[in-house]
């Protein structure tokens, strides 16, 4: 996709969300209108989510909407109302840990909520909806890369159980030809980044003298990606609508595609960082040590998160270029920029 393709009017769910907001700015940067839907909730700091949005509400093609996936009435009127052509459904709860102890949030907005968002696509002519997957889903699969084709049926927290469930009713909403591509996110770090994730957790306790929590005794691989890596794949990925896959059989049926409109994709960086390493890289820039403390690995958690990319690779090109040295350095200058920290 670039900016001479056809202009769009685009709904992001979860705009005021981390990959939510970069991927409004470029859509809006590339000539498309942007609906950006939110309920600003207070998962972390309502105050970041607010001066994301106020970003984004300067740009002409920018419509902010506040409003709970879960309200049916209010989905069905929204789509009636703004006649658009593309969806990528980014809003949800997040966490692991937190899908432990409240269930039932979780479930009214990522499996209720996104049957809302498949109603309103179903009804409204949508040319293609992506949707935001997790790497979450492959649960207690050892085998490492991760991909597509692997078994994903033994989660290991009901945040990843209700995103497999979101894989699961974006297919029968497929057979009704609609185009869903669900994406897989691996461990996505950046400027104006989540709280709750390490890079800002580690950083923020670090400058503020405090013991960071590290857990394996930093044994833990994962694909860390760029935000802008993430958003030039989405993007690539709307302008590339799912399509039957011609060699699908249920014979053999393959869990990444099917004999209708649908595919799932990993979204991640391949070169995999050890969390010892990337505290490291922290350590340097920050120019300062960590006060650890060591713990085992936490609930709901995996110690391998490795991405193989290679089908979204193939089909829309997609290459993340930032190295892990480049996008923390990019990170922590923001951090220090936004909270006036010297």
């Amino acid at each position: 996709m670039n900016t001479t393709d056809t202009a769009r009017r685009v709904l992001v769910t979860g705009a005021a969300g981390f990959i939510g907001f970069h991927l409004s700015r470029r859509l809006l940067e590339m000539g498309h209108s942007v609906v950006g839907l939110d309920n600003v909730n207070d998962y972390y700091n309502t105050q970041l989510k607010k001066d994301r949005l106020s970003i984004l509400k300067r740009e002409s093609g920018f419509k902010f909407v506040r409003m709970h996936l879960e309200d049916e009435e209010g989905i069905t009127n929204l789509f009636r109302a703004e006649n658009f052509s593309h969806v990528i459904n980014l809003a949800g709860q997040t966490g692991v840990r937190d899908s432990l102890e409240n269930p039932l949030v979780y479930v009214k907005t990522n499996v209720v909520g996104f049957l809302n968002i498949l109603e309103g696509c179903r009804h409204n002519g949508i040319e293609h909806l992506v949707y935001a997957s997790s790497s979450s889903v492959y649960g207690l699969n050892a085998t490492t890369p991760h991909g597509v084709r692997q078994n994903v049926d033994h989660p290991i927290s009901l945040y990843a159980a209700t995103k497999k469930s979101d894989e699961l009713m974006a297919h029968v909403y497929s057979l009704y030809g609609i185009p869903t591509t669900g994406l897989r996110f691996f461990s996505v770090y950046g400027p104006w980044g989540r709280p709750d994730f390490v890079a800002y957790l580690w950083t923020k306790a670090i400058l503020e003298n405090r013991p960071i929590k590290v857990y394996n005794h930093g044994k833990i691989r994962r694909s860390f990606t760029y935000v802008s890596d993430i958003v030039e794949g989405i993007v690539r990925v709307l302008s590339n609508p799912a399509k039957p896959n011609p060699e699908w059989t249920g014979q053999r049926p393959e869990p990444g595609s099917s004999s209708s409109p649908y595919r799932i994709y990993n979204i991640g960086n391949p070169n995999v960082i050890e969390l010892e390493y990337f505290l490291s890289l922290l350590e340097n820039l920050l120019g300062k040590k960590a006060i650890r403390k060591d713990l085992p690995m936490q609930p709901g958690d995996v110690q391998d998160n490795a991405a193989d990319v290679s089908d979204l690779m193939r089909d829309v090109g997609y290459n993340p270029t930032t190295p892990i040295e480049t996008g923390l350095a990019n990170f922590v200058a923001w951090y220090r920029d936004y909270h006036n920290v010297k």
